[in-house]
């Protein structure tokens, strides 16, 4: 009884315990889910804002706003291009590696400008608006090159695949209508070779069974007496070897 009761408290605590990692599991998956949903949505509301402030402001404040939507759209684009190569891909996780080298500066690079969109001083930033679009530019062209590379690259062997499969696609329609020659055909060829190989391989008879056996020189023998009329399927001679002795004449009486 004790040790029933032992057993059950030990399943009821499994049970207990996998509920709550199960629990926790399902908590810490909605939470990321919301996470994500979150700064999807943030992403979202920022690029319209910008979207809208380069269009709608002139001067200094549009500037920024492009730039920023620039730089934006451009790291965006090329993390998801490497994230979805390298699944497939493995040497495309090396330049994934030095993406995230790029993005550290893109994202400085966004900070910075951010704080100088509620610059007060709009003269000192137009001062250094030339330096930000250089920089800029530098980081959206690797950014861009990287992007371009992996895209080429994941072109040619999708290429490559298809040249191949074509290529076999090409050999097995060839195959399926190659009706010149009919199975009856081959069949009747196999079987004259086989009967050809098959007389090749026959040993020819011994030209010592063929000669019919002297007369015996004793007079006492008796005539030999006269063989029986063949059969339609008369039987093999027999193979006479070097080896045996040849019977002699008064043995045949």
């Amino acid at each position: 009884m004790e040790a029933a009761l032992i057993i059950f408290a030990l399943m009821l605590l499994t049970f207990v315990g996998l509920g709550a990692y199960l629990t926790v599991k399902a908590v810490g998956a909605a939470k990321r889910g919301v996470e994500r949903t979150v700064v999807q949505a943030r992403r979202t509301v920022e690029d319209t804002t910008l979207r809208a402030k380069s269009f709608g402001q002139v001067g200094v404040a549009g500037a920024l706003a492009q730039l920023r939507l620039d730089l934006r759209t451009s790291m965006r684009a090329t993390q998801q291009a490497l994230a979805e190569g390298s699944r497939t891909d493995a040497s495309l996780r090396e330049s994934l590696a030095l993406f995230e080298r790029l993005s550290a500066h893109g994202h400085e690079l966004d900070r910075e400008l951010k704080r100088l969109e509620q610059e007060p001083d709009k003269q000192r930033t137009a001062q250094l608006l030339p330096d930000l679009r250089e920089r800029a530019g530098q980081i959206i062209q690797a950014a861009d090159s990287l992007r371009w590379a992996a895209r080429d690259r994941a072109r040619r062997f999708a290429e490559d695949e298809l040249s191949l499969l074509s290529e076999q696609i090409e050999m097995e329609s060839g195959a399926l209508r190659d009706w010149s020659r009919e199975p009856v055909d081959d069949l009747a060829a196999a079987a004259a070779e086989w009967d050809a190989a098959q007389a090749a391989q026959t040993p020819s008879t011994s030209p010592t069974s063929n000669t019919s056996p002297k007369p015996s020189s004793n007079p006492t023998a008796k005539p030999a007496p006269t063989p029986p009329p063949a059969a339609l399927n008369p039987p093999t001679p027999t193979m006479q070897y070097p080896w045996q002795k040849t019977p002699r004449p008064e043995s045949a009486g």
